[in-house]
């Protein structure tokens, strides 16, 4: 028995063997953004983009990213070059579950949060990219295969500094083009100057669009709970990060004082953050975010809990990426529409009448431009 035991162990290595991954590099590089993008807090004003390239004993190559909107990348590189990708050499890229433990391990004195998180999703991402590239599978059907598009909304016409008039506009074009959803930052200083904003947008969309709104964690508990209110006259489809995302309590209060179905998760970093808050009863809709939660693997972790839970997925951001997760797994509810790679791309995702479609291509499916990509190279 032990010997037949040893006998598979060496198969599978020998299988694998391949898939050794003998080079890995990471560069950061700043894309401007497309439009100018405010929420009740911040303005996004660059996104930059940490990007790790690694190639297998058998040639496979595999291309992975993250992002920050505007500060920390060069921290994420530093870990990178210092200590994840040097670790990272002899690893096995059709293995990524191994992978990443691996790397979890050694970074552990500084998890969970967004620097290490924001390093391992740049890793893992290519790691999945070198493994579908190898089996000549799509990452949506190699990561699950539920369905080949999903419902798009739209979150650019949406931004806080618009004029109620300029959202209306938007949100007229989105629904033209077949979107399900627009979504209107709020934080206004007063209640009410938000809600006349979304009332002017359903007047004009009527009631068959649905219309999320975003706080990006701005209000308090009581504050939150009055606004929801507000926004119930209306018939919001989400409220997103009404609270700071540690606030599990006030998020489960405010689920009980409203009808308004509540999104949480762009701006968590862990599994167990995630399951604290479908556990309390905080949330309904999970908006993973595969660079801030540490890449493809633990989101796919995130979506199946979700799952179990009987919540829905729409993850925040990164469209051209997500995509490919969201038709991978049976509880999608919308994906994003924000593009910001089309600078550094040869093609873009694929949308027809509101739905965007996963790409049939090997690995990730995102088509980068190294020379725009050279271009934009900052370390």
């Amino acid at each position: 028995m032990t010997t037949t035991d040893d006998t598979r162990l060496d198969v599978r290595t020998d299988a694998t063997a391949g898939s050794r991954i003998v080079h890995a590099e990471a560069r950061l590089c700043d894309i401007p953004v497309e439009t100018e993008r405010t929420d009740a807090l911040q303005t996004f004003v660059k996104q930059e983009t940490i990007l790790v390239r690694i190639r297998t004993a058998d040639g496979a190559e595999g291309v992975g990213y993250s992002y920050t909107i505007g500060t920390g990348g060069a921290a994420v590189l530093s870990l990178l070059r210092e200590t994840l990708l040097p670790a990272l050499i002899g690893l096995e890229a059709e293995r990524p579950e191994a992978v990443w433990l691996s790397l979890f391990g050694i970074t552990r004195a500084t998890t969970v949060g967004p620097i290490t998180a924001l390093a391992l999703a740049a890793i893992d991402t290519a790691v999945w990219d070198a493994k579908t590239m190898r089996a000549g599978l799509p990452l949506w059907v190699a990561a699950g295969g539920a369905s080949p598009s999903v419902p798009m909304y739209d979150t650019e016409g949406g931004w806080l500094h618009y004029r109620t008039d300029e959202l209306v506009e938007h949100a007229v074009a989105a629904k033209e083009r077949g979107m399900g959803g627009v979504k209107i930052k709020v934080g206004m200083p007063r209640g009410h100057q938000d809600l006349d904003r979304l009332r002017a947008v359903r007047d004009a969309v009527g009631p068959d669009l649905d219309i999320m709104v975003d706080a990006n964690q701005s209000f308090s508990v009581s504050e939150a709970v009055r606004r929801a209110h507000l926004f119930e006259q209306v018939d919001v489809f989400w409220f997103e990060e009404p609270l700071p995302a540690e606030d599990i309590e006030g998020h489960r209060l405010l689920a009980r004082s409203t009808s308004v179905p509540i999104a949480v998760g762009e701006s968590m970093y862990s599994l167990g953050h995630f399951r604290e808050h479908l556990q309390r009863g905080g949330a309904s809709i999970v908006q993973a975010d595969v660079a801030r939660v540490g890449g493809i693997t633990p989101w796919l972790k995130i979506a199946h809990l979700a799952e179990s839970f009987n919540a829905k997925v729409a993850p925040h951001f990164l469209m051209e990426l997500h995509v490919s997760l969201v038709c991978a797994i049976p509880n999608a509810l919308y994906l994003e529409h924000i593009p910001q790679l089309r600078a550094v791309t040869t093609g873009e995702l694929r949308i027809e009448n509101g739905r965007g479609w996963a790409p049939t291509a090997p690995g990730l499916g995102i088509p980068w431009d190294d020379r725009a990509l050279d271009r934009l190279i900052v370390a």
